[in-house]
């Protein structure tokens, strides 16, 4: 299965110089978050596969304009192909917002998951908009990670967490790649294009 994720910036490859061929083979295309609404509208227009995403912490102009033909996948699981995705979006609280929680609050809505992780037996990939505390994230308040991502990494060993919300071009050295236990990390900044099946998947960083 063949996974484009997205988050935190517009590819001008993918919408500036858009070519309907550049989506040829996606089979899943994955938001983790602070997108332009019409960005993602655009690209579930241009292909079959489905669009899913989380809330980044600027996205409350969602409530506004939501993006069309897309799937929010926020505390849920979505099954794609016998794939379990769990969406978990917002970062940590900095400042009021509707995407944005404490430590306590991220916990809180992981525990009201354990149903559907006990129904599901769990979960294959992890979508969030923060990074894991100290595993690729910031050591300000704004975009430091959140432990509850650690544990669920550690109980239920997802092969992948897909995150964003730490831009690549902030001028710190943000990994595109990282491995967690089992877990396989990838930063969705912008775009990166990977193999869910890939039996090595550091090979393709």
């Amino acid at each position: 299965m063949k996974i484009l994720a997205i988050a935190d910036e517009e590819s001008k490859y993918l919408w500036d110089f858009f070519e309907k061929s550049k989506l040829e083979g996606i089979d899943l295309i994955i938001s983790c978050g602070d997108l332009d609404p019409r960005y993602l509208s655009f690209l579930a227009t241009f292909t079959s596969a489905p669009v899913l995403y989380v809330h980044g912490n600027h996205d409350d102009k969602y409530e506004r304009i939501p993006p069309d033909g897309c799937i929010c996948i926020d505390d849920t699981i979505y099954v794609h192909e016998g794939v379990r995705i769990l969406g978990l979006g917002g970062s940590m609280r900095y400042k009021p917002g509707i995407y944005q929680f404490t430590e306590r609050e991220m916990r809180r809505r992981i525990f009201k998951l354990f149903p559907k992780l006990l129904w599901r037996r769990g979960f294959d990939i992890l979508v969030t908009h923060a990074p894991a505390y100290q595993l690729n994230d910031g050591r300000d308040l704004p975009h430091q990670g959140f432990k509850a991502f650690l544990k669920l990494m550690e109980k239920y060993r997802p092969k992948y967490f897909l995150h964003g919300h730490v831009h690549m071009s902030y001028g710190r050295k943000h990994k595109r790649y990282d491995k967690y236990q089992d877990t396989h990390v990838i930063n969705a900044y912008e775009r990166f294009v990977f193999d869910f099946d890939a039996e090595h998947p550091g090979d393709w960083v």
